[in-house]
């Protein structure tokens, strides 16, 4: 018998997670010395020095095993948010907990979840792998989000609803009053699932999130995580709030030690360190700013942006495409991210750095644009 065809069928065309380039694949392939990643929205101040001494003073710890469940960070994020700690299941990154709010929730064969497209790859993969059929309602051209084309997508069997907000790649991010209205509208079995991987970016995040009022909307769920704001993209750490009932299902069959003890060492720690968060926001803040400001004058469209990146249309007259300008800008030692994946070949997605970084990314473009 030929075992290959008896695995699952949604395995042999399975369409793997496209990720980023690394520093190192870019450093050998050119040969450089130096490479800047401005692709993977990671924290441009690197990680706090306070969890940098904390994962030093606790290295040694590392042959023991986490306690099962992380009660402890358990308990810090959920004083942290002001929600109750049956509602917090981590995971390692929130991309776990996305596969265990699917395999939970949805039922093989049966329900389905809808999106808007493009949207993050996960929700997409982790339902065709279970089984569960995924429809997609195309985002407006400006990338606000058209509910009631989501809407029209749903029906009895409809088991998950994921939005991302802010958004990737755009960084768009609705108000409040609309996720709200989703809420309200969606049909009763269905469970809202709101990605806020970025929402620690916005300045007002009352305005555009309902995790404060989660005791109003029992049928919606939250995602968060520690690699972007809080630079741990690395210990790969995330959480969801979830409704109460579905966080005991959760961490009934979630793997009992998928978050590392330093991993959960450093999330405490993390959640302490507001200056950090400050400094971050501070420099994302500016660094946007900045980058919009130099590359509008060289004639790309940026558009308006909630989170640490932005995202780049190619000027309209340009002699060259979004693949050139990235192609140039790697032979420079500068990751950008392509879009193709999202169906968008005429842009980029630029994660915002520090000063530096910013200032030789704008030399690299204007470098690159005048040998074009």
């Amino acid at each position: 018998m030929d075992l290959q065809k008896t695995v699952r069928p949604q395995v042999p065309d399975f369409e793997p997670y496209s990720p980023g380039l690394a520093i190192e694949e870019i450093r050998e392939r050119y040969g450089l010395g130096r490479v800047i990643k401005l692709a993977s929205n990671e924290n441009p101040l690197g990680t706090s020095p306070v969890v940098q001494q904390a994962l030093a003073e606790n290295a040694a710890l590392a042959f023991r095993y986490a306690q099962a469940g992380t009660p402890r960070l358990n308990r810090a994020i959920a004083e942290h948010l002001g929600v109750p700690e049956g509602a917090i299941v981590t995971g390692n990154g929130s991309d776990e907990v996305i596969d265990l709010i699917v395999r939970v929730k949805a039922r093989p064969g049966v329900d389905n979840v809808i999106a808007f497209k493009p949207s993050f790859s996960l929700y997409r993969l982790q339902s065709k792998l279970c089984g569960v059929e995924f429809r997609q309602a195309p985002l407006n051209a400006d990338f606000s989000f058209p509910w009631d084309d989501l809407l029209a997508l749903a029906d009895e069997n409809t088991a998950l609803c994921f939005v991302t907000t802010p958004d990737n790649p755009s960084g768009y991010a609705p108000t409040a009053a609309e996720l709200e209205a989703l809420a309200r509208r969606l049909p009763p079995q269905c469970l809202l699932v709101i990605d806020e991987a970025y929402m620690d970016f916005v300045e007002d995040q009352d305005a555009h999130s309902l995790l404060s009022r989660r005791d109003e909307f029992p049928n919606v769920a939250f995602l968060r995580t520690f690699s972007k704001m809080y630079g741990l993209a690395g210990l790969r750490l995330g959480y969801g709030v979830l409704p109460e009932w579905l966080g005991d299902y959760c961490r009934r069959v979630k793997l009992p030690f998928s978050v590392n003890v330093l991993a959960e060492i450093a999330g405490i720690a993390a959640l302490a360190d507001r200056d950090f968060v400050c400094a971050t926001r501070t420099a994302v803040c500016e660094g946007r700013s900045y980058l919009r400001t130099e590359l509008e004058s060289m004639g790309f469209r940026v558009h308006p942006s909630h989170a640490n990146f932005i995202l780049v249309d190619m000027p309209a007259d340009a002699p060259f495409d979004a693949s050139a300008l990235v192609e140039g800008l790697l032979r420079r030692g500068i990751i950008i991210r392509p879009l193709g994946s999202y169906s968008l070949p005429r842009s980029v997605r630029i994660t915002v750095g520090d000063g530096e970084e910013n200032r030789e990314f704008i030399r690299a473009v204007r470098e690159f644009i005048a040998n074009a």
